[in-house]
């Protein structure tokens, strides 16, 4: 962050507040080349090779809050966790958002109810960035632990109770563990 603003997010596309209205209102976005090497940079992924949304934005009755409704398609390269590979992935996924005022938080204690219904979203300034809702919700849907085909992760323990012991006489560190595990 520079000079205490917020960074610029790579992929922004905002959509003024006084253009919505309660009739629903669609928005058709799509990465550049140029945010997308940004994205991947952001992410720590190897590629963004494509990303495109259709966005759908209306006000709720009353006027303070705005409802989102987007789908999105991606095409991602990660490196597999454990030869390092390129592992493409096609992303289809889709999410719902709720945005409304900006609320004052006191600094007190916050109870957490998974049961309850998300805040919304806080709106700032006067539009929604639909490309960073967008942008967050693509790195929810990334694989967390990518692998390419057929890579597996090799045993390091030994299963014996009877490995050799090592250097200098001394038994396996572990040897006496495993004898725990036959009891």
């Amino acid at each position: 962050m520079r000079d205490g603003m917020d960074p610029q997010p790579e992929f922004s596309r905002p959509i003024r507040l006084d253009t919505l209205s309660v009739a629903e209102r669609g928005h058709d976005i799509e990465a550049s080349p140029e945010e997308c090497a940004a994205l991947a940079e952001r992410f720590g992924i190897l590629a963004v090779d494509r990303l495109a949304a259709q966005v759908r934005l209306k006000m709720l009755p009353g006027g303070e809050l705005v409802r989102l409704n987007a789908k999105f398609q991606a095409r991602v390269r990660q490196a597999c966790v454990i030869t390092l590979e390129p592992v493409p992935q096609d992303i289809d996924d889709g999410f719902d958002l709720t945005y409304g005022p900006e609320e004052e938080v006191e600094d007190t204690d916050i109870l957490v109810d998974m049961d309850a219904a998300d805040p919304p979203e806080p709106i700032r300034g006067n539009a929604i960035d639909i490309g960073e809702a967008v942008a967050e919700h693509l790195a929810l849907a990334l694989d967390p632990f990518p692998r390419a085909s057929g890579a597996a992760f090799q045993d390091m323990i030994e299963d014996d109770a009877d490995t050799p012991p090592e250097e200098g006489g001394k038994p396996h560190p572990f040897a006496s563990l495993a004898a725990l595990r036959k009891k």
